[in-house]
Protein backbone atom coordinates (compact mmCIF):
# COMPACT_ATOMS: atom_id res chain seq x y z
CA UNK A 1 0.00 0.00 0.00
CA UNK A 2 1.50 3.41 -1.16
CA UNK A 3 1.69 5.23 1.79
CA UNK A 4 0.75 9.23 2.60
CA UNK A 5 3.22 11.58 1.22
CA UNK A 6 4.18 13.40 4.40
CA UNK A 7 6.24 16.09 3.54
CA UNK A 8 6.67 18.34 0.90
CA UNK A 9 9.90 17.97 -0.88
CA UNK A 10 11.46 15.13 -2.72
CA UNK A 11 13.50 15.05 -0.15
CA UNK A 12 11.58 12.80 2.22
CA UNK A 13 8.79 10.85 0.03
CA UNK A 14 7.43 8.46 1.88
CA UNK A 15 6.38 5.47 -0.49
CA UNK A 16 5.94 1.44 -0.08
CA UNK A 17 7.99 -1.13 -2.20
CA UNK A 18 5.02 -0.56 -4.70
CA UNK A 19 5.65 2.87 -5.58
CA UNK A 20 9.26 2.53 -6.20
CA UNK A 21 10.34 2.49 -9.64
CA UNK A 22 13.26 0.67 -10.99
CA UNK A 23 16.15 2.74 -12.21
CA UNK A 24 17.39 1.72 -15.92
CA UNK A 25 20.69 0.28 -14.61
CA UNK A 26 21.17 -0.43 -10.66
CA UNK A 27 24.59 1.12 -11.23
CA UNK A 28 23.68 4.73 -12.03
CA UNK A 29 22.36 7.66 -10.22
CA UNK A 30 19.74 10.07 -11.64
CA UNK A 31 22.02 13.70 -12.28
CA UNK A 32 18.57 15.33 -12.30
CA UNK A 33 18.33 18.97 -13.79
CA UNK A 34 21.18 20.83 -13.59
CA UNK A 35 23.41 18.28 -12.52
CA UNK A 36 22.01 18.01 -8.68
CA UNK A 37 22.22 14.50 -7.55
CA UNK A 38 18.59 12.22 -6.86
CA UNK A 39 19.31 8.92 -4.71
CA UNK A 40 16.33 6.53 -3.41
CA UNK A 41 17.22 5.36 0.02
CA UNK A 42 15.24 2.70 1.07
CA UNK A 43 14.93 2.54 4.95
CA UNK A 44 14.02 -0.84 6.72
CA UNK A 45 11.85 0.39 8.75
CA UNK A 46 11.55 4.69 9.08
CA UNK A 47 9.79 5.07 12.22
CA UNK A 48 12.04 2.67 13.99
CA UNK A 49 14.46 4.51 16.39
CA UNK A 50 17.34 2.70 15.40
CA UNK A 51 17.15 4.08 11.81
CA UNK A 52 16.22 7.64 13.19
CA UNK A 53 19.54 9.38 10.94
CA UNK A 54 17.83 8.64 7.97
CA UNK A 55 14.39 11.08 8.66
CA UNK A 56 16.43 12.98 10.86
CA UNK A 57 18.71 14.66 8.19
CA UNK A 58 16.03 15.78 6.29
CA UNK A 59 14.31 17.13 9.11
CA UNK A 60 17.25 19.34 9.58
CA UNK A 61 17.93 20.07 6.46
CA UNK A 62 21.32 18.28 5.72
CA UNK A 63 20.77 16.88 2.36
CA UNK A 64 19.49 20.12 0.77
CA UNK A 65 23.01 21.85 2.65
CA UNK A 66 25.10 19.00 0.54
CA UNK A 67 22.93 20.21 -2.62
CA UNK A 68 21.58 16.62 -3.12
CA UNK A 69 17.99 15.27 -3.52
CA UNK A 70 16.85 12.43 -1.53
CA UNK A 71 14.13 10.24 -1.29
CA UNK A 72 13.50 8.23 1.46
CA UNK A 73 11.23 5.02 0.65
CA UNK A 74 9.77 2.84 3.80
CA UNK A 75 9.99 -1.06 4.31
CA UNK A 76 9.35 -2.32 7.35
CA UNK A 77 11.82 -5.56 6.78
CA UNK A 78 15.58 -5.02 6.29
CA UNK A 79 15.88 -7.88 4.21
CA UNK A 80 13.51 -6.53 1.62
CA UNK A 81 15.59 -3.33 2.06
CA UNK A 82 18.43 -5.45 0.66
CA UNK A 83 16.35 -6.95 -1.81
CA UNK A 84 15.29 -3.47 -3.08
CA UNK A 85 18.92 -2.50 -3.42
CA UNK A 86 19.65 -5.43 -5.59
CA UNK A 87 17.17 -4.65 -7.50
CA UNK A 88 17.70 -1.43 -8.52
CA UNK A 89 14.99 0.06 -7.03
CA UNK A 90 17.08 2.02 -4.80
CA UNK A 91 20.82 3.03 -4.80
CA UNK A 92 21.16 2.85 -0.88
CA UNK A 93 19.71 1.46 2.03
CA UNK A 94 19.77 2.63 5.83
CA UNK A 95 20.01 -1.00 7.28
CA UNK A 96 21.38 -3.52 9.43
CA UNK A 97 25.62 -4.23 8.38
CA UNK A 98 25.09 -7.68 8.60
CA UNK A 99 23.66 -7.60 5.32
CA UNK A 100 26.83 -6.66 3.90
CA UNK A 101 28.69 -9.77 4.80
CA UNK A 102 25.69 -12.28 4.28
CA UNK A 103 25.51 -10.87 0.92
CA UNK A 104 29.14 -11.21 0.47
CA UNK A 105 28.98 -14.42 0.91
CA UNK A 106 26.21 -15.18 -1.77
CA UNK A 107 29.20 -13.50 -4.11
CA UNK A 108 27.16 -9.81 -4.08
CA UNK A 109 29.49 -6.73 -2.90
CA UNK A 110 27.98 -4.36 -0.55
CA UNK A 111 29.46 -1.67 1.94
CA UNK A 112 28.60 0.60 4.83
CA UNK A 113 29.99 4.02 3.94
CA UNK A 114 28.63 5.27 7.47
CA UNK A 115 28.23 3.31 10.62
CA UNK A 116 25.09 4.78 12.56
CA UNK A 117 25.68 2.40 15.56
CA UNK A 118 28.05 -0.05 16.66
CA UNK A 119 25.13 -2.03 19.05
CA UNK A 120 21.98 -3.48 17.58
CA UNK A 121 19.60 -1.14 19.19
CA UNK A 122 17.14 -4.36 19.08
CA UNK A 123 16.04 -6.48 22.52
CA UNK A 124 14.51 -10.50 22.45
CA UNK A 125 11.05 -9.65 24.36
CA UNK A 126 8.95 -12.21 25.89
CA UNK A 127 5.27 -12.34 26.57
CA UNK A 128 4.96 -11.57 30.13
CA UNK A 129 3.22 -14.58 30.72
CA UNK A 130 5.76 -16.70 29.48
CA UNK A 131 8.92 -14.94 31.36
CA UNK A 132 9.21 -17.70 33.78
CA UNK A 133 9.54 -19.90 31.14
CA UNK A 134 11.79 -18.27 28.72
CA UNK A 135 14.77 -17.31 30.79
CA UNK A 136 17.45 -17.27 28.05
CA UNK A 137 18.25 -18.24 24.36
CA UNK A 138 18.38 -21.77 25.98
CA UNK A 139 14.70 -22.13 26.31
CA UNK A 140 13.81 -20.88 22.74
CA UNK A 141 13.50 -24.51 22.30
CA UNK A 142 9.45 -25.44 21.02
CA UNK A 143 8.79 -21.85 21.00
CA UNK A 144 7.66 -19.55 18.36
CA UNK A 145 9.82 -16.13 17.64
CA UNK A 146 9.02 -12.91 16.31
CA UNK A 147 10.85 -11.82 13.44
CA UNK A 148 10.04 -8.71 10.81
CA UNK A 149 10.99 -11.77 7.85
CA UNK A 150 13.13 -14.43 7.04
CA UNK A 151 16.63 -13.78 6.66
CA UNK A 152 16.45 -10.25 7.98
CA UNK A 153 18.55 -8.85 11.16
CA UNK A 154 15.79 -9.70 13.45
CA UNK A 155 15.94 -13.36 12.24
CA UNK A 156 19.94 -13.18 11.95
CA UNK A 157 20.11 -12.28 15.99
CA UNK A 158 17.07 -14.54 16.68
CA UNK A 159 19.93 -17.38 15.67
CA UNK A 160 22.62 -16.33 17.23
CA UNK A 161 21.14 -16.17 20.80
CA UNK A 162 19.77 -19.37 19.83
CA UNK A 163 22.51 -21.27 18.96
CA UNK A 164 24.89 -19.22 22.32
CA UNK A 165 21.93 -21.29 24.37
CA UNK A 166 22.90 -24.73 22.47
CA UNK A 167 19.65 -24.14 20.10
CA UNK A 168 19.49 -24.90 16.54
CA UNK A 169 17.33 -22.55 14.07
CA UNK A 170 15.46 -25.83 13.18
CA UNK A 171 14.82 -26.25 17.23
CA UNK A 172 12.71 -23.29 17.52
CA UNK A 173 10.03 -21.27 14.50
CA UNK A 174 10.76 -18.08 13.42
CA UNK A 175 7.55 -16.67 12.35
CA UNK A 176 7.32 -13.44 10.24
CA UNK A 177 5.52 -10.51 12.09
CA UNK A 178 6.97 -7.79 11.11
CA UNK A 179 7.44 -4.20 13.34
CA UNK A 180 5.05 -2.13 15.18
CA UNK A 181 1.68 -3.49 15.64
CA UNK A 182 1.36 -6.49 14.22
CA UNK A 183 4.66 -7.36 16.24
CA UNK A 184 2.31 -6.09 19.09
CA UNK A 185 -0.59 -7.64 17.96
CA UNK A 186 1.20 -11.67 17.42
CA UNK A 187 1.99 -10.99 20.37
CA UNK A 188 -0.97 -10.48 22.24
CA UNK A 189 -2.84 -13.16 20.45
CA UNK A 190 -0.13 -15.65 21.21
CA UNK A 191 0.74 -16.65 17.84
CA UNK A 192 4.37 -15.75 19.02
CA UNK A 193 6.03 -16.18 22.43
CA UNK A 194 8.67 -13.69 22.49
CA UNK A 195 10.53 -11.86 19.50
CA UNK A 196 13.09 -9.41 18.31
CA UNK A 197 11.49 -5.77 17.77
CA UNK A 198 13.21 -2.22 18.38
CA UNK A 199 11.81 1.07 19.71
CA UNK A 200 9.50 2.45 20.07
CA UNK A 201 8.00 -1.05 19.82
CA UNK A 202 9.93 -2.28 22.91
CA UNK A 203 8.38 0.95 24.99
CA UNK A 204 4.98 0.15 23.92
CA UNK A 205 5.17 -3.17 24.89
CA UNK A 206 7.47 -3.00 28.70
CA UNK A 207 4.65 0.26 29.14
CA UNK A 208 1.77 -1.66 29.17
CA UNK A 209 3.27 -4.67 30.93
CA UNK A 210 2.60 -6.91 28.01
CA UNK A 211 6.16 -8.43 27.83
CA UNK A 212 9.06 -7.84 29.52
CA UNK A 213 12.83 -7.62 28.08
CA UNK A 214 14.52 -10.96 27.97
CA UNK A 215 18.31 -9.48 26.16
CA UNK A 216 18.98 -5.71 25.32
CA UNK A 217 20.89 -4.68 22.98
CA UNK A 218 20.59 -1.30 23.09
CA UNK A 219 23.42 -0.34 24.99
CA UNK A 220 27.39 -1.44 24.73
CA UNK A 221 26.58 -3.76 27.87
CA UNK A 222 23.84 -5.22 26.80
CA UNK A 223 25.31 -6.49 23.50
CA UNK A 224 28.62 -7.20 24.85
CA UNK A 225 26.34 -9.79 27.22
CA UNK A 226 24.45 -11.59 24.42
CA UNK A 227 26.85 -11.46 21.87
CA UNK A 228 30.24 -11.71 23.16
CA UNK A 229 31.15 -8.16 21.74
CA UNK A 230 29.80 -5.10 19.64
CA UNK A 231 27.61 -5.93 16.95
CA UNK A 232 27.43 -3.14 14.75
CA UNK A 233 23.91 -2.53 12.67
CA UNK A 234 22.96 0.79 11.70
CA UNK A 235 24.12 2.16 8.75
CA UNK A 236 23.94 3.45 5.49
CA UNK A 237 24.82 0.95 3.26
CA UNK A 238 25.47 0.63 -1.14
CA UNK A 239 26.45 -1.46 -3.87
CA UNK A 240 30.46 -1.59 -4.18
CA UNK A 241 29.80 -0.36 -7.78
CA UNK A 242 27.81 2.86 -7.02
CA UNK A 243 30.50 3.85 -3.98
CA UNK A 244 33.71 2.83 -7.09
CA UNK A 245 31.42 5.27 -9.79
CA UNK A 246 30.14 8.06 -7.44
CA UNK A 247 32.38 9.40 -4.67
CA UNK A 248 31.57 12.62 -4.93
CA UNK A 249 27.75 11.82 -4.41
CA UNK A 250 28.58 9.23 -1.67
CA UNK A 251 30.55 12.06 0.08
CA UNK A 252 27.93 14.44 0.10
CA UNK A 253 25.62 11.56 1.81
CA UNK A 254 28.20 10.98 4.32
CA UNK A 255 28.52 14.35 5.19
CA UNK A 256 24.78 15.19 5.32
CA UNK A 257 24.90 11.77 7.93
CA UNK A 258 28.24 12.63 10.29
CA UNK A 259 26.34 16.52 10.95
CA UNK A 260 23.22 14.38 11.48
CA UNK A 261 25.21 12.39 14.37
CA UNK A 262 26.90 15.08 15.65
CA UNK A 263 23.60 17.18 16.43
CA UNK A 264 22.21 14.19 17.59
CA UNK A 265 24.59 13.40 20.02
CA UNK A 266 24.29 17.44 21.71
CA UNK A 267 21.03 17.32 21.74
CA UNK A 268 17.77 15.62 24.75
CA UNK A 269 15.77 12.91 23.06
CA UNK A 270 12.33 15.58 23.96
CA UNK A 271 14.82 18.01 21.56
CA UNK A 272 14.89 14.94 19.01
CA UNK A 273 10.94 14.32 19.69
CA UNK A 274 10.15 17.87 18.67
CA UNK A 275 11.90 18.22 14.95
CA UNK A 276 10.80 14.80 13.69
CA UNK A 277 7.04 14.24 11.98
CA UNK A 278 4.24 14.06 14.77
CA UNK A 279 3.50 11.08 13.21
CA UNK A 280 6.52 9.09 14.62
CA UNK A 281 5.37 9.70 17.61
CA UNK A 282 2.13 7.32 17.18
CA UNK A 283 -0.37 9.94 19.11
CA UNK A 284 1.59 9.19 22.32
CA UNK A 285 4.93 11.89 22.41
CA UNK A 286 5.45 11.09 25.86
CA UNK A 287 6.14 7.25 24.77
CA UNK A 288 7.80 8.37 21.89
CA UNK A 289 10.29 10.29 24.42
CA UNK A 290 10.89 7.48 26.91
CA UNK A 291 11.84 5.63 23.34
CA UNK A 292 14.46 7.96 21.99
CA UNK A 293 16.12 8.45 25.71
CA UNK A 294 16.35 4.39 25.81
CA UNK A 295 17.73 4.58 22.61
CA UNK A 296 20.24 6.98 21.80
CA UNK A 297 22.82 5.61 23.78
CA UNK A 298 23.27 3.57 20.68
CA UNK A 299 24.17 5.82 18.25
CA UNK A 300 28.04 6.56 17.01
CA UNK A 301 28.91 10.31 17.80
CA UNK A 302 31.38 10.05 14.36
CA UNK A 303 29.70 7.54 11.77
CA UNK A 304 33.11 5.42 11.66
CA UNK A 305 33.02 1.76 12.12
CA UNK A 306 34.38 -0.31 15.11
CA UNK A 307 36.57 -3.00 13.50
CA UNK A 308 36.58 -5.31 16.69
CA UNK A 309 32.94 -5.39 16.33
CA UNK A 310 32.82 -6.12 12.15
CA UNK A 311 34.80 -9.19 13.13
CA UNK A 312 32.64 -10.19 16.21
CA UNK A 313 29.50 -9.74 13.37
CA UNK A 314 31.54 -12.12 11.10
CA UNK A 315 32.08 -14.51 14.45
CA UNK A 316 28.73 -14.61 15.40
CA UNK A 317 27.11 -15.04 11.60
CA UNK A 318 29.65 -17.22 11.05
CA UNK A 319 28.57 -19.87 14.25
CA UNK A 320 24.97 -19.37 13.83
CA UNK A 321 24.18 -18.95 9.81
CA UNK A 322 23.75 -21.53 7.74
CA UNK A 323 24.96 -19.25 4.63
CA UNK A 324 27.94 -17.67 5.94
CA UNK A 325 29.41 -20.38 8.44
CA UNK A 326 30.88 -22.66 5.29
CA UNK A 327 32.25 -19.34 4.27
CA UNK A 328 33.64 -17.23 6.85
CA UNK A 329 37.41 -17.56 6.31
CA UNK A 330 36.74 -16.63 3.03
CA UNK A 331 34.83 -13.47 3.93
CA UNK A 332 36.92 -10.00 3.30
CA UNK A 333 35.84 -7.56 6.00
CA UNK A 334 37.42 -4.76 3.99
CA UNK A 335 35.20 -4.81 1.58
CA UNK A 336 31.97 -4.61 3.67
CA UNK A 337 32.85 -1.24 4.95
CA UNK A 338 34.56 1.63 4.64
CA UNK A 339 35.94 4.97 6.51
CA UNK A 340 37.22 6.83 3.54
CA UNK A 341 34.21 8.82 3.98
CA UNK A 342 33.44 10.08 7.27
CA UNK A 343 37.20 10.45 7.67
CA UNK A 344 36.66 13.01 4.43
CA UNK A 345 33.79 14.23 6.15
CA UNK A 346 35.68 15.13 9.64
CA UNK A 347 38.33 16.43 7.88
CA UNK A 348 35.98 19.18 6.59
CA UNK A 349 34.49 20.09 9.86
CA UNK A 350 37.65 20.23 11.53
CA UNK A 351 38.90 22.84 8.54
Amino acid sequence: MRLKRTLAIAAAALVSLGGVTACRDSRLIDLGDGGRPHIKIMVGGLSKVIYLPGQLAHQLGEYRKQGIDVELYDQPSGANAETSLLAGEVQAVVGFYDHTIDLQAKEQCLTSVVQFANVPGEAEVVATGKAGQIRSGADFRGKNLGVTSLGSSTDFLTKALAARGGVGGKDYTPVKVGAGQTFISNLQQGAIDGGMTTDPTIAQLTNTGQAKILYDMRAVEGTRAALGGLYPASSLYMSCEIVKRYPDVVQKLANAYVDTLNWLATHTAEQVADVMPPSFAGGDKALYVKSLKDSLPMFTKDGRMDPAGARNVLEVLGSSSSNVKPKKDKIDLSQTYTTQFVDAAHARSAQ
